[in-house]
């Protein structure tokens, strides 16, 4: 279930702000037609902290609804509460989820034993798959190699890392010889930004929200081949447009998904900023020069422009 590309998906709304799950449908349909490997939803770039608990259920059921049994559900539930997360997991399994993600909370004085605790007590109340997010950008939380080793061997329940702690290559290097117990699948995000060197170190792929899973497809693709040098000159090519799409924010993102045809409106719920017109006039030039000629509606063919680009 934890392997290849799984896309975090962006949550679409409509100019006034409303949930759009018209355009939530076209995006699940259009990752069906990729063939990825899973999706993520409600994840830190889904805007899930804006949204309420009605419309968290929406979104899962539409997501059920449109996949079924097609590729694996990952549900973000991470809550400030350890008793909120034990909810918002229950209702995602309850729902028809295959997995949650799950990232500790900030507390004013850290302690590895209430951590460690978090994920033994939500393995209790569920039954599916736990995913760790190790993610300090957003959560202020650093987990050394230790302590995740540790909730590896003690929480069972727990089926994959995602690990964001940068350097992020290292840290996966160091997580795979300080966790013997058995193979667990180690899946990076951030954007895709250190792609190459996390595939290198032995990531297992991508659990991440780059607007163009293709090319996500196509690095892990060429690493399973041991093809490396595939793998730096795909990044090489998409490098800008994976930079400039991970500043901060979503609003990068989901502009990128109105231009492939599958929201309605790139609309950022407020505080957050949606996309300037600046910043849009930068992402023309930036897609012309990445993808020249090439309908961004359709799948992109990575490879294709890989070889005829040599």
């Amino acid at each position: 279930m934890f392997r290849g590309v799984i896309p975090i998906l962006a949550t679409p709304f409509h100019d006034d702000e409303s949930l759009d799950l018209e355009s939530w449908r076209r995006l699940l349909e259009f990752m069906i037609q990729l063939d990825v490997n899973g999706v993520t939803i409600l994840g830190v770039l889904g805007e899930s902290n804006r949204l309420t608990d009605e419309e968290r259920r929406a979104l899962i059921e539409t997501a059920v609804a449109t996949i079924g049994k097609k590729m694996p559900i990952i549900v973000g539930t991470s809550h400030s509460g350890t008793r909120a997360t034990a909810a918002l997991s229950r209702m995602a399994q309850d729902l028809g989820a295959d997995a949650v993600m799950v990232t500790p909370a900030k507390e004013a004085v850290p302690n590895d034993d209430r951590i460690i605790h978090l994920y033994r007590r939500l393995s209790e109340e569920i039954s599916i798959p736990i995913v760790l997010q190790d993610h300090p950008a957003s959560t202020d939380v650093h987990m050394p190699v230790a302590l995740i080793a540790r909730i590896l061997q003690q929480i069972p329940a727990i089926a994959c890392v995602k690990e964001e702690a940068v350097p992020t290559a290292p840290k996966i290097r160091q997580i795979r010889a300080g966790f013997t117990d058995r193979r667990i699948p180690i899946l990076t995000g951030l954007g895709a930004l250190y792609a190459p060197f996390d595939l290198e170190a032995g990531s297992d792929g991508f659990n991440t929200g780059f607007a163009f899973p293709e090319v996500l497809q196509a690095l892990v693709a060429a690493a399973q081949r041991d093809d490396w040098a595939g793998v730096h000159n795909i990044y090489a090519r998409f490098a800008p447009l994976i930079v400039f799409e991970q500043q901060p924010g979503v609003a990068i993102r989901k502009e990128l998904f109105r231009r492939r045809g599958l929201f309605t409106s790139a609309r950022v719920r407020h505080p957050g900023a949606t996309i300037s017109d600046v910043q849009s006039r930068l992402l023309n030039g930036l897609v012309a020069r990445t993808l020249p000629g090439i309908d961004i509606s359709d799948p992109v063919p990575v490879e294709q422009l890989q070889e005829s680009h040599r």
